[in-house]
């Protein structure tokens, strides 16, 4: 029995690992690498493993980084089940047609620069068909319902906190005796965050053999959870009260959602001022479509929230934007508003352009309200450089920029070690991914501090056998 690690391994994004077996191979996640344009690009259309090789596919979540290239491993020859929860799939089925359009639009802008230096074009990575021929292929089951993605392996999903639908993933291998238990918590959700229910143990019924686990914050701490309505409060009143807009880059799914919660439940306490708030992506309408039709995710609060207001995210300072002429006169408007748009980590879609007119005004501000990769616009703007690029011109910042932490959707530091200690053994296997150095280091010595032993931080393309 072999693992390797074929994404996410030193590096955040392109979640993917392979688990061979006596009787096949079945690939955890299949997702998009993420940051500089043509290194990523680079990477994303490179396979290390012959798709149609794999017998299947488990996903634990809809997040581009995490399923991103599924379209692109069918179009390549893969054949087999996706497994997934209801809510991922549905997800998927507009994220995935959002990635194919960027695929478009990014080869387009390649294409460009290759046709002015006389060099032949390159197609996208995937087409919009591409993305809807995929989804034939998924297979939705429930948490808590096992299923068996290769003949020798029985899996379970059970519910991460992350985002809708996301899945942290048991896999019990062989069928003789007891069988070897492995984890895949990748991404692990926090606790007490708003809507979806806390992340559930994948080891009920013993400690498991080996897991894999997320390091995205190793080092580093959130806020805690009830802190951010009164942060998100404070930010808001200030930003009011000097006459400016206050623009929010957020991921389509699940950040949005979170964000639009607090508003409706600060606008029914009568504790902001009553702005209008513009939701500007089309994914993020489509997604938030999408949370409404799963109410068997939500936790008590948000059933109690719904039951009381008859909506969680519709409230009457809330719109949501369509058309990119409306979404052009919010660069416009001179009156306070407060503006949600996508991407997350500010590399593409509308959110350019509302920063662009954002950030040289000293009354504005900008919310950093999750993790923003190395080499992304969102990072700079974290890091509050001096002047900030887009779209080829330079522009001063001098805006406010707020980081909320709390509003992160991944564990943190305590989050992952408390997590660890509940479902491992002092003498399991950890393998450390989804992480920069910076945070698998702290990380993985806090575990040893902890009595952990065996700690390998996973590299790209390295192999290990399990077993």
């Amino acid at each position: 029995m072999k693992l390797t690690f074929l994404g996410a391994a030193g590096e955040v994004t392109g979640s993917s690992h392979l688990l061979e077996t006596d009787a096949g191979r079945v690939l955890i996640d299949c997702g998009m690498f993420q940051g500089h344009r043509r290194e990523a690009a680079e990477k994303n259309r490179v396979f290390l493993i012959e798709p149609a090789a794999l017998q299947s596919v488990v996903l634990s979540h809809a997040h581009i980084d995490h399923s991103g290239r599924l379209p692109l491993l069918h179009g390549r020859g893969f054949n087999g089940n996706i497994y997934t929860t209801g809510a991922t799939r549905d997800l998927c089925s507009i994220m995935l047609q959002d990635s194919a359009h960027i695929q478009k639009m990014d080869a387009e802008y390649i294409n460009r620069k290759r046709a002015r230096k006389g060099e032949p074009p390159v197609p996208p990575l995937y087409t919009r068909r591409d993305a809807t021929k995929v989804l034939r292929h998924f297979v939705s089951v429930g948490y808590h319902r096992r299923f068996s993605p290769l003949p020798d392996v029985n899996a379970t999903l059970y519910d991460a906190g992350h985002i809708l639908g996301s899945s942290l993933i048991r896999l019990d291998v062989g069928r003789d005796g007891r069988p070897f238990r492995l984890g895949y918590a990748c991404d692990l959700g926090r606790a007490a965050m708003p809507i979806l229910r806390d992340p559930e143990s994948i080891a009920e019924d013993g400690k498991l053999d080996a897991l894999i686990i997320e390091s995205t914050y190793g080092g580093r701490h959130h806020d805690p959870p009830e802190d951010m309505e009164a942060e998100l409060e404070s930010l808001i009143t200030r930003v009011v009260q000097r006459g400016g807009k206050l623009v929010i880059p957020s991921f389509s799914v699940g950040r949005t959602q979170n964000v639009l919660y607090y508003l409706h439940k600060l606008f029914a306490e009568d504790r902001i001022p009553s702005v209008p708030v513009f939701v500007d992506s089309p994914l993020s309408v489509n997604a938030t479509d999408v949370f409404r039709m799963h109410r068997e995710c939500y936790d008590e609060d948000a059933i109690e929230f719904l039951e009381k207001e008859g909506s969680v995210f519709t409230h009457k300072s809330i719109r949501y934007v369509g058309s990119l002429a409306e979404s052009k006169s919010l660069n416009r408007r001179r009156k306070p508003a407060i503006i949600i748009s996508a991407s997350g980590m500010c590399e593409a879609g509308r959110i350019l352009h509302h920063l662009k007119n954002s950030i040289t005004k000293k009354r504005n501000a900008v919310a950093i309200i999750g993790f923003m990769a190395e080499h992304t616009l969102g990072r700079r703007l974290v890091e509050r450089r001096g002047k900030i690029r887009i779209f080829g011109k330079t522009y001063p910042l001098r805006c406010e920029v707020a980081t909320l932490n709390g509003f992160s959707a991944h564990a943190d530091h305590d989050g992952l070690v408390a997590y660890v200690q509940a479902v491992a053994a002092p003498e399991t296997r950890l393998f450390l991914v989804h992480g920069e150095e910076r945070a698998t280091t702290p990380l993985a010595a806090a575990l040893r501090e902890a009595g952990y032993g065996d700690i390998t931080v996973a590299q790209p393309r390295a192999s290990v056998e399990l077993g």
